[in-house]
């Protein structure tokens, strides 16, 4: 083989040595280095060793040399550290959206930006098939067909489904396929969720991401509006658990104790007004639905509707119909 093929290939064989054989705990010294060139066949002197470590540093490669005995060179900063990556692993490995063979594979792309030592560290916690999961492979495409068409304002079509007692596919709708325009991709209690103009509805909308089948671009869907004044924080803030209801402002009265859960779920912009010593009103703005009054019931009695009435009443005969199941089922068994 010519020398200066040699040449390209040692240099290219050290780098991915060092960067995937070393590290901080574990250097390699000019023997190690010169036995896996020999491997492939490559024949070096060890002065050669320091001078093409040197060539990959001024080639911008962070590597480090320690001296003395049990010292070698070894690769330094790293795009992520293994901290950061085993982060980003939990992330993957939790999320629900992301299936586990597709998590397993990403796990596997992020173990390669460390050393092989460092990777074995990263994969100890590891328990993808302990969780919970999708099993809706097209997921984890449909998240990156969505972001594009919030990017460039195009409408998107699908089907979507709910899972009858038997596990089996219901689509809504009858299996029309709905014309939506994409405002955009939140992810909420380990799921993600569009949020959207319905074109046939005519309003903002939510859907469940792993429930969309058959995703595709639809460029014939003028752009809404609504999508182009939408506020994420404001939508988020509004809604509980990503369900539909009718907005309001609803004006709370709550014990002090519930400052911090009334900022952490509406933000440090919500006005607080003392109402005597133990308590304080607040004026918020939710789309009343079913899942808010279950976060207003599991604060019990320190916070309550003051108004407006219709949502106030609402809430009660929400509290009475769950008492009077809690009877029906008391009295059945």
């Amino acid at each position: 083989m010519p020398k200066s093929a040699n040449q390209k290939r040692k240099l290219i064989l050290l780098q991915n040595y060092l960067y995937r054989q070393t590290d901080e705990e574990h250097p390699a010294n000019a023997r190690i280095l010169m036995e896996e060139l020999a491997r492939s066949g490559i024949t070096v002197e060890r002065k050669t060793i320091s001078s093409d470590i040197q060539t990959l540093t001024d080639a911008g490669m962070d590597i480090h040399c320690r001296r003395g005995q049990g010292g070698g060179w070894y690769v330094g900063a790293r795009p992520f550290e293994l901290a950061e990556l085993k982060l980003l692993v939990d992330a993957v490995q939790s999320s629900r959206f992301i299936t586990r063979r597709k998590s397993e594979a990403l796990i596997q792309k992020l173990s390669a930006l460390v050393s092989v030592p460092q990777e074995k560290a990263l994969r100890r916690q590891v328990h993808v098939s302990e969780r919970v999961k999708t099993v809706n492979e097209r997921v984890y495409y449909n998240i990156d067909a969505l972001h594009d068409a919030i990017a460039t304002k195009r409408g998107v079509h699908f089907r979507y489904f709910e899972y009858n007692v038997k596990k089996e596919r219901v689509y809504r709708r009858g299996g029309t396929r709905y014309t939506v325009t994409p405002c955009a991709l939140v992810w909420d209690n380990e799921n993600y969720y569009l949020v959207g103009y319905d074109h046939d509805k005519g309003d903002t909308r939510t859907y469940r991401v792993d429930k969309m089948e058959a995703l595709g671009p639809d460029e014939t869907i003028p752009y809404p509006d609504t999508c182009r004044d939408f506020d994420l924080t404001q939508h988020s803030q509004t809604h509980f658990g990503m369900f539909h209801g009718e907005e309001a402002q609803i004006r709370l009265r709550c014990e002090n104790a519930m400052v911090g859960v009334i900022l952490d779920r509406f933000g440090q912009e919500a006005m607080l007004i003392p109402d005597g010593e133990r308590h304080f009103t607040v004026t918020v703005p939710v789309a009343v639905s079913p899942q808010f009054f279950g976060w207003l019931f599991g604060l019990g009695p320190a916070v309550t509707i003051l108004s407006p009435e219709r949502a106030r009443l609402a809430y009660q005969a929400q509290l009475q119909a769950v008492a009077h199941a809690a009877e029906q089922v008391h009295s059945f068994a």
